[in-house]
């Protein structure tokens, strides 16, 4: 049984011989892995600025609510 599981899997496992085969998978990881980090920052900072108009119109709609009593 585990014979055949290595076998079948020794198809998706691939380690070249030559290790130059990794630069350009190390490459595309590391564009990738970057690419990530900014959508991560980007998201983040939007969030923020969501944050503080929506305190600044809370602000807005609690000093309305004040003056209307």
């Amino acid at each position: 049984m585990w014979t055949n599981l290595l076998i079948g899997f020794g198809n998706f496992l691939y380690f070249p011989e030559d290790k130059s085969e990794y630069i350009p998978a190390a490459i595309s990881m590391s564009v990738f892995v970057l690419m990530a980090i900014g959508a991560f920052l980007l998201i983040k900072r939007i969030s923020r600025k969501e944050e503080e108009r929506t305190k600044h119109l809370e602000e807005q709609i609690q000093r309305a609510n004040k003056t209307k009593r």
